[in-house]
This record gives C-alpha cells, sequence and structure tokens, in this order.
C-alpha cells in the first residue's frame, strides 16, 4: 500500500510564511493579554468524553473526535457507547472549567486566564472551516459583577486595534433578555434553545424567514409575530433601556437591563473611536452555557472573510458541575477568531516586519574544512550578536535558492567558495 502525502481532510499545513503570520498574530495577542493581567495557563488536547458530552456545548457535541478505549478495556466493552472513554477537546472553554474546578485551591480570586491551543471538530471541510483549528481564550472566574464583561470587551478591542484590523462592532446582550422576550411571547420554556437557534439565522434570512421557520415549526401565528415585532426595526441600539422601554415589565428584572447598558456605556468611553458598542437584541450565541451578558466582535468591513471574529458571554454555572459539593463559581470569558483573523490579514496581503538584520551563508561544494570552520565561526559570533543567520550549501538553480531566501527576508547573502567571499547584489 501506498503512502499518503496529503494530509487527513481539514488538517491544515502551514508553510513557513504562513507560521511567520500566525506566530506574529499570537504574540501580539498575548502581549497585549498579558498587560491586563491575564495568566497563560494549558490544558490536555483529550478531555474525558463525559464532560464534552454534558449538553452544554451545543452542536459542537455532535462533532466530537472519539477516543476508542485501549486494549483489555476495549476487548470488554459489549455496547457501542461503552467503546469511547474520551475525546479531542471542540473548544477551550470546557477543559478551562474542569481545570479551574481542580485547581481552585492554587490560584487566586479573581483569576484572569489566557489559553491558545488547537482544537478538533469533526466537521464537514470547506474555505475557512477546518476540522483542527487554534482557539484563544480569555475567562475572568470569580468576579460576579459586571467589572469582568468591561475587562474582557475592553483588553479584546485593544487587541484588535492593535492587529490594525480596522474598524468594528463590539455587538452586546443578554441571554436572560432573550429568555424574556421569549417567554413574554408564551414560548413554551423547554423550546427556547430551538427558537434562539432560528433567531441567529436573522442576518442571513431576515425577520420574515424567521418567521416563516418558526411557523412552520408549529408555534402560534399570535405569538410568532409578537416575538418577531420585537426585531423589526433592526438589530443595532445605542441603548437597551431605550429599546425596551416598558415591554419586558414583569417577566425581567429592571438590573439586568440596566447592567448591560452600564457594560455599554463604560466600554463606548474607554475604547473611543477605536470601535463602535451597541446593544445587539438578536445576538444569540451557540453555547446553551450562557446565563447572562454575551457579546461578539465583528469588522466593521463587511467582506466575506471579516464576519464575527471574536465571541462570547457570561457561564456561571458551568464550573459547579465538576466540585464534589457543586459550589458555583462565576465565570465569563471570550474566544478570539484567531484562524480568521490570520485569513483576514493574509487577504489583505500583509506580512510581518521581519528582521533587517539578517544574512545567509551559501558554501560552495568540496569547499575546505578550514574555509567552512571560519563560516560558522563568523555566524556565530553574529547570532550571539542577535543577528538572524542561516549556513547553507549552494543550490545548482542558485537564482531560485537566492529568490527564496529573500521571500523569508534575507537581506544579505553572502557566497563562499575557496577564494574567499562574495556578497551577491540582491534587489529587495
Amino acid at each position: 500500500m501506498n503512502f499518503i502525502k496529503t494530509p487527513v481532510k481539514g488538517m491544515p499545513e502551514q508553510l513557513p510564511a504562513d507560521m511567520e503570520l500566525r506566530e506574529y498574530v499570537m504574540n501580539k495577542i498575548k502581549e497585549t493579554y498579558k498587560r491586563y493581567g491575564f495568566s497563560l495557563i494549558d490544558t490536555p488536547a483529550i478531555e474525558h468524553i463525559e464532560n464534552l458530552t454534558n449538553k452544554q456545548g451545543g452542536e459542537n457535541e455532535m462533532l466530537i473526535f472519539k477516543i476508542l478505549k485501549r486494549g483489555e478495556k476495549l476487548e470488554k466493552a459489549d455496547e457501542i457507547s461503552d467503546l469511547c472513554d474520551s475525546g479531542l477537546r471542540y473548544d477551550l472553554t470546557v477543559p478551562l472549567a474542569r481545570f479551574y474546578a481542580n485547581n481552585m485551591n492554587l490560584l487566586p480570586t479573581p483569576f484572569k486566564a489566557l489559553q491558545t491551543g488547537n482544537v478538533w471538530r469533526a466537521d464537514k471541510p470547506q474555505k475557512g472551516r477546518f476540522r483542527q483549528f487554534t482557539q484563544c481564550d480569555i475567562d475572568i472566574i470569580g468576579d460576579n459583577s459586571n467589572l469582568a464583561e468591561i475587562e474582557l470587551i475592553s483588553a479584546t478591542s485593544e487587541m484588535i486595534f492593535q492587529l490594525r484590523l480596522g474598524g468594528f462592532n463590539v455587538r452586546v446582550n443578554d441571554r436572560r433578555i432573550l429568555k424574556a422576550i421569549a417567554a413574554t411571547c408564551d414560548f413554551p420554556q423547554d423550546k427556547h434553545e430551538d427558537i434562539f437557534i432560528v433567531l441567529d439565522k436573522i442576518d442571513k434570512i431576515g425577520t420574515e424567514g424567521v418567521t416563516n421557520i418558526l411557523k412552520s415549526m408549529g408555534f402560534a401565528e399570535e405569538n410568532v409575530n409578537k416575538y418577531c415585532n420585537f426585531f423589526k426595526e433592526g438589530n443595532y441600539f445605542e441603548s437597551c433601556v431605550e429599546f425596551f422601554g416598558n415591554k419586558l415589565d414583569g417577566v425581567l428584572s429592571g438590573n439586568v437591563i440596566n447592567n448591560l447598558n452600564d457594560i455599554i456605556f463604560c466600554v463606548r468611553k474607554i475604547i473611543l473611536d477605536k470601535g463602535k458598542v451597541v446593544f445587539d437584541p438578536t445576538l444569540v450565541r451557540g453555547m446553551s452555557y450562557y446565563t447572562g451578558p454575551i457579546f461578539e466582535i465583528e469588522l466593521a468591513d463587511k467582506s466575506d472573510l471579516s464576519l464575527s471574529i471574536a465571541g462570547g458571554g457570561r457561564y456561571d454555572e458551568m464550573i459547579g458541575k465538576y466540585n464534589d459539593n457543586k459550589i458555583q463559581a462565576a465565570a465569563s470569558g471570550f474566544s478570539i477568531g484567531f484562524e480568521r483573523i490570520v485569513s483576514i490579514l493574509k487577504s489583505k496581503g500583509f506580512k510581518p516586519q521581519t528582521d533587517n538584520n539578517s544574512a545567509a551563508y551559501l558554501i560552495s561544494k568540496n569547499l575546505g574544512y578550514d574555509r567552512i570552520e571560519k563560516v560558522f565561526v563568523n555566524a556565530n559570533l553574529l547570532r550571539e550578536k542577535g543577528q538572524r543567520v542561516l549556513v547553507s550549501p549552494k543550490s545548482k538553480n542558485m537564482k531560485t535558492q537566492i529568490d527564496k531566501l529573500i521571500e523569508q527576508g534575507y537581506n544579505k547573502i553572502i557566497e563562499v567558495s575557496e577564494s574567499g567571499e562574495h556578497e551577491i547584489n540582491i534587489q529587495m
């Protein structure tokens, strides 16, 4: 059987130029968040299957790469459901919740976590959608005030500004508001999540499309029309107080709306003209574990790649499920669309600035030992001074070799032969 040279479908490979851009973005993300007091942590790529299938991951739970039991345990498994005991993580939030529950006595309160790493989803690969991709998350655990949301949104807005991605919109909502709207329209509570899934498509199908789908699901026409009337005026508003008025009296505490307004106005003053902060009553977020404020950031440039580039929210009821005593810990987090950001920068032709002080020595064939030794000694002296230096055999097709070196950012190329060293004149 022949070996296969291409990667498994949906599992991307990264060329050196791609990795340079990815490292640039990752470093910017880490540098920015560390300035805001977030601490790096790491969690395993493999999680207990019970944690991944706890009915909090939404549609992602149908996309888990499951891992079979091994050896004797696999042989003893008598049902399909017993064959698997673990799986590859589909996000970083579930591992973080388990991590905090396991290590909370060793961590400060509140704890500000920064986590980056690959996640896996058995999705159908397509443009911009992979089965393996990198996520970057920040979370604040142990703070039940809106200071957490203000800090998360402010820090992420600054990160986007540092990456020079252009203008952006911060969309803010609250899951309790979504539930209150559904309740005041007399939708059964056990159907709320199904309704939210439809509402989440409103930017693609419009209010009319949402109306038609909800009616086709068997909901009463009167309830559907009342529900969709909430969203007929659009989805970007300066204030949720002005938008709702007294429409939700009796089904929603005024503190929820006032709290969300405080977040909106405070962040607006912090980020100034870097981005726009709006209340969006149609913002849903797909994970059912969200319990309070939710938020997304999208670029103002509406190109194909410029969709949501970061999203998150409060999930106060997750961590307690990992504790024997079921003690809850307030938690709120933001997930940054690393792959999407990299794709946007790449589509714009952005290239990170490379070190202008770099050199490549190309050694001719059959060069004497003394000359080779001298090249390596000189190269190491330059490296000790912080210069990037490559030592490589000279290729038969020297022009192609030089072109590739120029692409990699080498601005000084030296040919080494028995007669000495000759700097090649290159056009940058």
